[in-house]
Parts: C-alpha cells; structure tokens; sequence
C-alpha cells in the first residue's frame, strides 16, 4: 500500500493564462511535503488547470536536480475540454494518446512517465488502437505501463484481450462519502441494490488480475476531517466526530483515519491526496499505521456511521 499525492490542484486556475512563478512556488511546497510523509507517486493529468498542473510539476523538478529520479509520476489522457464547439468529449484514438503523451512529457520536461492512465472510458474506442499507441510509446521508453481511470471490470477485460502486457492501475472515486463500490457488494441480492451505480465485480476483477486500485476524492473534499460542517448531513457530522474521537485515542489525525480505513480494505486501496496545503498534506502522514492498526469493528464503526443506516 501507498499514497499518492494527486497534483490536480497544482498549476493556478484553469484558464488558459500563464504559468506564475507563485503557482510554481505552492507547488513545490506541496511536493516538498508530499516528500517529506514519503510519497514518491505523484498523479497527473494532460487536462489539469488546462495543463499548468504538468507544467509546474515539471518546473519543481527543474528546481530539485535528481528528483526526477526518486519520484514515479502518472499521467492521463483521453479527455478533451473546450475543444471544436464542444465543452468536453472523450478521445482514445491512437493518433490523440500519441499527440497528448508527447504534450504531457513537454510539460513535465521528462521523457518518460512510469504510467499512462485513459481518463475515461471512451464510447467510441477501439481497443486495437489503444493498443497500438501503448505500443508504440512502451518501445519508444516513453511509457512503462497503461493503466485505466473511471473504468469497470468488464471494460478492463474488454481492453485487456489485446494488450500484450497486464493493466496495472484503475483509478476510481472511492472514500467514506463515495461507498458505492462497497455497497454493489453488500447489496447483493436486495432490493436496494438497484440504487447503486457502481459496476458490480470491478473491485473484485482488480483484485484477481492484480490490478492496483487508487482512490481519487479520498479525502472527500474534508468533510469528515475537519471542513466545515454547515449543511452537512447528519450522517457526515457523525462520521466526523467519530473519526475525530479516534484519532484523539490513537493520537493521530482525523485525516489518517479516513484513508487508513480506505487502505484498511484488503483491496490494498492505495489513496491519492489531493490537497495542496502542505500542513493537511503531512496531516495524512500516520495513515498507512492506522490502516494496520485498525479493528474489523473500527472500520465496520466508520462505515456504518458514513452509511446512517444498519448493513442489511
């Protein structure tokens, strides 16, 4: 298991503008503290404040010689935003992955990532295309491996039958506010179950075949960890306060008791973090101990309170 520190925030606004020397500064303050709670995986996107998330990224590393070397990054592709009249589109075909790696490594100022991640399941992909471009940037060294974000089981497997080499990642929403992909499994065979979205057997796809699964939105924007508590549910505000008694008693913060009951699932759920504040980023330090630490009724406590209602 392990955290990551998801960059999305970093990079200004997400207009078009210029890059500022005071966004490349927060974002090396967020990357030092990243590194001082000892990540070393780091979460990109092509699309992230209209690429200035790469862009400062990629300039912390200009300002830390031999970084580079002691940090993984991943970056993704396959949305497009405000492109051709359109707000936003899926694109997957060969000749986009090709055309927006070799932005993203531009941007980073680096000639490889350790893994390229399709943004999202492109209705219109061809699996053989994907495929290819892999391919073709995996002999180049560009791209170690591929990996999926936002994508079912059945899909992975839809990919996979072409691809030479295994999917190592899916990236998926997934904290004590977003529990869908635990209540496909517990609802089985119950009425309710027709009010969860998440696709059913994904979780256990990625388990079989290996696939690590990364949590994006783990924190849940900070709503059980301290953000504030007006118009949240009462549910939420008792999730809070349980996760801040516990913290209390194992002198921790609320912060590593949320993501350590994400990482406490046998999944091997490793979080991404998204915040840029340096002091909540070293506030998610502990959560791998508190992963280990934590009791079957610990969590089952966690679940039950963010659920607001009894397991069937």
């Amino acid at each position: 298991m392990t955290l990551i520190y998801g960059c999305m925030g970093l990079g200004g606004d997400w207009s078009d503008s210029q890059l500022t020397q005071d966004d490349v500064e927060a974002a090396e303050r967020a990357v030092q503290a990243a590194l001082e709670i000892g990540i070393s995986w780091f979460d990109q996107a092509d699309i992230y404040r209209a690429g200035k998330s790469e862009e400062a990224l990629g300039k912390v590393l200009q300002r830390n010689p031999g970084l580079r070397d002691r940090i993984s990054i991943q970056t993704k592709c396959g949305i497009r935003l405000g492109e051709h009249g359109l707000e936003v589109y899926y694109d997957l075909s060969k000749r986009a992955i090709l055309e927006r790696v070799e932005g993203s490594l531009r941007r980073l100022g680096t000639d490889r990532v350790e893994i390229l991640l399709l943004h999202r399941p492109d209705p219109l992909l061809e699996p053989e295309e994907i495929a290819a471009a892999f391919g073709e940037l995996n002999v180049a060294g560009k791209v170690g491996s591929l990996g999926v974000s936002n994508m079912s089981g059945a899909q992975m497997a839809f990919l996979q039958r072409v691809l030479d080499t295994p999917l190592v990642v899916n990236q998926l929403e997934m904290s004590l506010l977003k529990r869908d992909w635990i209540e496909s499994g517990v609802l089985v065979n119950h009425p309710d179950s027709v009010s969860v979205g998440f696709p059913h057997g994904t979780i256990e796809y990625c388990r079989t075949h290996q696939v690590r699964l990364q949590a994006w939105g783990a924190l849940a924007q900070g709503i059980y960890s301290g953000a504030p508590a007006r118009g949240h549910s009462p549910a939420a505000e008792a999730t809070a306060a349980l996760a801040a008694s516990m913290a209390r008693e194992k002198g921790t913060t609320a912060e590593a008791i949320v993501l350590g009951w994400l990482m406490r699932h046998p999944a091997g759920i490793e979080p991404v973090i998204g915040s840029t504040n340096p002091v909540r980023i070293r506030a998610c330090q502990d959560a791998e101990v508190q992963a280990a630490a934590m009791t079957n009724v610990e969590w089952y406590a966690l679940y039950l309170a963010a659920r607001g209602t009894k397991v069937p």
